[in-house]
């Protein structure tokens, strides 16, 4: 069954009585090669269990379970179950798991069914929740490489350089964990209905250990999100927003003993720039930072809200 062609596409959805989902943003893709090429990307083979997060009909999850060892695949809309079921019949290494990504227990899934594998994810992310998703993975370490495709203006921004201005807190976020790499772009017109925004392929790497060694991983994470809170503004006044424990005063000094000038954006900043603003020296010492200290170590990781900026008004299918 040829899960890309739409006279196929149509006949299996009015089989089924299935109809799209605004809510959930669904757009199938209609040309094989674009799965092909994904699974391909992921690098998935017989020692792989891979996690696919939103199959839809399941053209990718075919590609991906002509190669690995074993696919899960995480299915939201429960009117897709019969459906999958039908077009996953003829591949016995797939299991089709119904719920919410963000709620289910990933660690626990890939220890569950991924023994004597390695676990990776390949997926057609919705926009919507890209970024949470993005975040969850990055926080399961028992994946060591995803490969996703996502909105083109945001995979831009995952990827961008170090100290550019496309790049973003989260950016340097995922870059801290994964090496990230922009493999290729997908047209709207790959897809059913067509999206009104090009998608882009990456795939990111787990690295062996953080890029930057940092004492305090919650403090480093702190002064670099607040180095974004206030996008337009200095370095200075963002963080002096985001750090109200702290004096500006020692702010704008800790800058310049970095030797960076007053005027400096936090999106000019590197990791290695966070990892010397939030190391110690600087104001983190020379103030009294029990005030500042408690605020940081009650914020947990995973609440801190990073976010992604994209374009409104439409998010892509994760099919």
């Amino acid at each position: 069954m040829n899960l890309c062609d739409y006279n196929t596409i149509r006949d299996l959805l009015a089989r089924h009585g299935f109809h799209f989902s605004k809510s959930m943003g669904q757009n199938f893709l209609i040309d094989p090669e674009v799965p092909r090429r994904i699974a391909e990307a992921s690098g998935a083979d017989a020692g792989c269990g891979v996690l696919e997060i939103g199959p839809g009909i399941g053209p990718l999850t075919a590609e991906l379970a002509q190669r690995a060892g074993k696919v899960v695949a995480v299915e939201l809309d429960r009117a897709l179950l019969p459906v999958l079921a039908e077009t996953m019949a003829p591949y016995p290494n797939v299991e089709v798991v119904p719920g919410d990504v963000l709620k289910l227990d990933l660690t626990a899934i890939a220890a569950e069914k991924f023994q004597g594998l390695t676990p990776i994810v390949c997926a057609n992310l919705p926009y919507n929740v890209t970024s949470p998703i993005l975040e969850k993975l990055v926080e399961s370490p028992c994946f060591t490489a995803f490969t996703v495709m996502i909105q083109r203006e945001v995979a831009r921004r995952l990827c961008a350089p170090q100290g550019s201005s496309e790049g973003g807190s989260f950016s340097l976020f995922l870059q801290y964990y994964m090496k990230p790499e922009l493999l290729f772009d997908v047209p709207p017109e790959k897809f059913l209905p067509a999206p009104k925004v090009t998608s882009a392929v990456i795939r990111c790497v787990r690295r062996e250990r953080p890029a930057v060694d940092v004492a305090d991983e919650s403090f480093f994470f702190k002064v670099m999100r607040g180095g974004f809170l206030l996008r337009r503004k200095t370095l200075a006044n963002s963080l002096s927003a985001a750090l109200p424990g702290i004096p500006k005063e020692s702010i704008q000094q800790a800058i310049a003993d970095m030797g960076l000038p007053a005027a400096v954006r936090g999106e000019q900043l590197t990791l290695e720039d966070f990892r010397r603003a939030g190391a110690g020296g600087g104001w983190r010492l020379t103030l009294s930072p029990a005030p500042c200290m408690i605020l940081i170590r009650k914020m947990p990781l995973r609440r801190a809200g990073w976010k992604i900026i994209q374009k409104r008004g439409h998010s892509n299918g994760n099919h």
